[in-house]
């Protein structure tokens, strides 16, 4: 027979899902905040010069601004260093949460007999109607969760 999981329901009710997520979240918050510091520290230290450029020599100012620069371009590298690190992490835990999704199904489908299981997502006209009779994704997702509750001890 052919079946379909619904995606939309799956990833909701996917504990691992649920904590990829917050992982991801948490990950990028702490990212966030360490990259915002140290504008923040950068600004104070641009506002700190303007304030007192007056009083240094002309060696001094060329000295400070030189230093300020650098420390600029420091920070850009840094703030794109960080998000490509953010970009690869999310990519590999995609990949993962791919990986478990779809070796479950598969093996399910084995089990079953099912020639085919299709992906039903709101929004994507891959498949625009399945019958209850063949909405499966409450078995998959017990499945799912089990082996991850297992996993997680």
């Amino acid at each position: 027979g052919i079946e379909f999981v619904n995606q939309d329901t799956l990833l909701a009710k996917y504990d691992y899902f649920k904590d990829m997520t917050k992982r991801l979240e948490d990950k990028n918050k702490s990212a966030s905040g360490d990259v915002e510091s140290r504008r923040q520290a950068l600004q104070r230290e641009v506002a700190d010069y303007q304030k007192s450029a007056n009083t240094l020599s002309a060696d001094q100012r060329s000295t400070t601004e030189q230093r300020l620069q650098r420390e600029g371009q420091e920070f850009q590298s840094y703030q794109q260093n960080a998000s490509a690190q953010f970009q690869n992490e999310t990519a590999g835990e995609q990949q993962k949460l791919y990986e478990k999704v779809a070796s479950t199904i598969k093996d399910y489908a084995k089990e079953k007999g099912y020639k085919m299981v299709l992906s039903f997502q709101k929004g994507n006209t891959n498949l625009w109607y399945g019958d209850q009779g063949v909405d499966v994704t409450a078995d998959v997702l017990k499945r799912l969760n089990d082996a991850y509750a297992k996993e997680k001890k």
